[in-house]
């Protein structure tokens, strides 16, 4: 069939038409395909991005921790650092002060040899004048007081005893005299009496009173001194009962109660009322 020139041109444009419409269904398709692919690599990359920062927000918070750790230990370390400057400064001071002892020390050493070879004739001296003491004093306890000054003589020639020890038993031997002045005593021993040795008991008051008394208390005396010599001199029966009462007080077998002695002095026949201590 034989189409005529109008219906061919009708036609051609139908069929360009379609053709529009079909080009531009596929346009329409691809465009949109492609969107869809721009979308995919949006989201694909948002979702990167999320993840990069979760993974940078991790980092962040390892970071802080690490530097809240660090900076508590700078906090610590720098509280030990004050403590041991504090610390180190008193060490110091008391290495200031040791050294200033140590120079005291040496000077004193220095010295010592000084006053070791001043303090011995010293020492000498002083138990020279006890013994010429002694020899003067009222006698009692000679064998006692004797030996002691005989140790201390012994005790200067000895090079294994310190020069500080020395003087020590010297100043004691010295105290142990002061303490004869206050105290009283009893105690026993031998007297030369009408040519025998008897056995007696002595009473000491202080240095003011020295008094002997036989066993069976049938013969009493009392030491007198007059200008640097002295001597026993016999007392009357009236002074027994004083005497017995103060050697029991000496004793410590009656209680400390005024007591009637005779005195040693230059004065013959002195009496002394006092208490026993």
């Amino acid at each position: 069939m034989k189409l005529s020139p109008l219906a061919t041109a009708s036609l051609v444009v139908s069929l360009q038409a379609s053709s529009l419409l079909f080009t531009g269904a596929l346009l329409a398709q691809t465009t949109n395909a492609q969107a869809d692919s721009q979308l995919n690599k949006v989201v694909e990359a948002g979702e990167n991005i999320t993840q990069s920062a979760a993974k940078s927000q991790q980092k962040v918070n390892k970071l802080t921790e690490k530097v809240q750790t660090k900076l508590q230990q700078f906090k610590t370390v720098t509280k030990e650092v004050d403590g041991l400057t504090v610390y180190n400064q008193q060490m110091q001071n008391q290495l200031d002060n040791q050294m200033a002892e140590l120079a005291q020390l040496a000077q004193s050493m220095e010295e010592v040899s000084v006053i070791e070879r001043q303090i011995s004739p010293l020492m000498a001296r002083m138990i020279t004048t006890l013994e010429d003491f002694i020899a003067l004093d009222v006698p009692f306890l000679p064998v006692e007081r004797a030996k002691r000054v005989n140790d201390l003589k012994a005790m200067m020639n000895r090079a294994d005893i310190a020069v500080s020890e020395k003087f020590r038993r010297v100043l004691e031997a010295y105290q142990i005299e002061v303490d004869y002045g206050r105290t009283i005593e009893a105690y026993s021993g031998t007297l030369a009496l009408n040519g025998q040795n008897t056995d007696v008991d002595f009473l000491r008051v202080g240095r003011v009173s020295l008094v002997y008394q036989t066993r069976d208390g049938s013969q009493l005396g009392q030491w007198q001194q007059t200008n640097g010599k002295g001597d026993w001199q016999a007392l009357s029966q009236d002074y027994r009962l004083g005497v017995n009462k103060a050697l029991r007080i000496a004793r410590k077998q009656l209680a400390p109660d005024l007591m009637m002695i005779p005195l040693t002095t230059n004065i013959s026949n002195g009496t002394l009322t006092a208490a026993a201590e």
